[in-house]
């Protein structure tokens, strides 16, 4: 009886510790800190399992701990920063794998359950399943070995009829007791199959929303395990970050003006952009380094745009190091982030304090768009739909409605961009044809270097 109720007190105060560490992370000054504590108190839940009595197996719990620790210490140290949002996919997919993991336990077990456990059971082993197969995927597109979307004919039909084949047999076998070996592996093998065609046709414009909801969707497989367990951490664990990943589901998917449903069954791909839209008017106009250099150097504000360009070339130290030289000269330098810019939630937020900038110099959409009429240049390092104007004008555009950056109402525009396609979604951009915009070629490491160069030059 002590021990039962020196855990459970355990597992409450872990449970308030988890609740503290997701408050302190909604803001930067304070993310560092969430993250220990919920990291501690991770720690702390996982020891104090060990008190729990009649526990079996425990070497090869230790065992597990030590190897899953192991590559996860080893990973998160030598991960580079531009990779993180498919550390972030693969680690999310961890979370829901283990879910179904114990799911499929339990049904081998064939241990006797009452109605509403079985069904959270079939219920957490579907989504588990699902957020683990589906960040797989992400994962793949986001490490550039699935390059593009893949959408089945009859897309639609087919989710529809996996999904009710999967939670068929699901059921089915939850709420049998003797269900045979063959079962479990068709209902799993179905509810892996459902996670992978859910993601395939889904594009890395949408990428950000998919990560946050595949996350949601482990955090609600554990709670539900939770349950069946009668484990008070996993279903408080996941019940947080069922409830964070939704909220920040929605919130993304409004910053894109985009349905949840939409981004599921109508993704945006370069396929299904093609040719939509009105025609565009104007030609892009090249801008050379020191050009640029020369318009940020003797402006009096300058709002730097970045995007998944700057993270795929890795310039966010250059792109620091050109601001600092800026403001050394009596520039104004400032960050504008869209919500949805990169591949992963709060991804250029991340790089830019991976590079050192200061926080109060980051401002997000709704903080910094009444600013760009006033500023004399805004720099838009690999950004494009988050920019593109045709989201306010374009009724016929796919992207009709999305709140975006007001980077065409600065005085001027200079874009850093490696070629001259359109961007991920397949979207052509409007504002690279506007007057007061124009083109800096090349990868933005390279691009950010030469400005920087030509910016101490200037000085001398």
């Amino acid at each position: 009886m002590s021990s039962n109720w020196f855990v459970s007190m355990a597992y409450f105060v872990a449970a308030v510790v988890f609740i503290l560490g997701l408050k302190a992370m909604s803001s930067p000054v304070t993310a560092r800190r969430g993250i220990v504590w919920a990291g501690f108190a991770m720690v702390g839940a996982t020891v104090v399992t060990f008190f729990m009595p009649g526990l079996h197996n425990v070497g090869l719990i230790v065992t597990a701990i030590v190897l899953g620790g192991g590559v996860a210490w080893w990973s998160g140290k030598t991960v580079k920063m531009t990779d993180m949002p498919q550390m972030v996919a693969i680690y999310n997919g961890m979370g829901g794998g283990a879910a179904a993991a114990i799911a499929a336990v339990e049904l081998v077990r064939g241990a006797p359950h009452d109605g509403i456990t079985a069904t959270l059971m079939a219920l957490g082993a579907i989504i588990g399943a699902v957020a683990f197969s589906g960040s797989c995927v992400a994962f793949a597109k986001l490490q550039g070995i699935m390059k593009k979307a893949i959408r089945l004919k009859a897309q639609n039909n087919v989710n529809f009829f996996l999904a009710l084949a999967t939670f068929g047999v699901g059921l089915t076998v939850s709420y049998s007791s003797q269900a045979s070996g063959f079962e479990v592996f068709l209902f799993f093998a179905l509810a892996l199959a459902l996670g992978t065609v859910l993601v395939m046709p889904i594009g890395g414009a949408d990428m950000p929303v998919v990560i946050s909801l595949l996350n949601a969707f482990t955090g609600l497989a554990v709670g539900f395990e939770g349950f069946v367990l009668g484990n008070p951490a996993l279903i408080v664990a996941g019940i947080v970050v069922g409830a964070s990943g939704t909220l920040l589901t929605q919130l993304m998917a409004k910053a894109m003006n985009r349905p949840i449903k939409n981004i599921i069954f109508t993704p945006l791909t370069g396929a299904a952009a093609e040719g939509e839209g009105g025609a565009i008017e104007g030609s892009m106009k090249e801008f050379s380094a020191l050009d640029a250099a020369s318009v940020m150097r003797y402006a009096s504000k300058v709002i730097i745009v970045p995007g998944y360009g700057m993270a795929v070339a890795g310039a966010q130290h250059k792109v620091w190091e050109m601001a600092q030289l800026l403001e050394e000269g009596g520039v104004e330098v400032v960050f504008a982030i869209h919500p949805v810019a990169g591949r992963m939630p709060g991804h250029m937020n991340v790089l830019l304090a991976e590079a050192g900038v200061p926080y109060d110099k980051i401002f997000d959409l709704e903080e910094i768009n009444a600013d760009f009429p006033q500023a004399d240049v805004a720099l838009v390092i690999g950004a494009n739909d988050v920019v593109n104007p045709v989201a306010r004008t374009d009724k016929t555009s796919p992207i009709y409605g999305m709140p975006i950056l007001n980077v065409d109402m600065a005085q001027n525009v200079i874009v850093v961009k490696r070629g001259k396609g359109a961007g991920y979604s397949g979207i052509e951009n409007a504002l690279f044809y506007k007057d007061n915009c124009r083109m800096l070629y090349g990868s933005a490491q390279q691009a950010i270097g030469e400005v920087i160069t030509h910016v101490k030059a200037l000085e001398a």
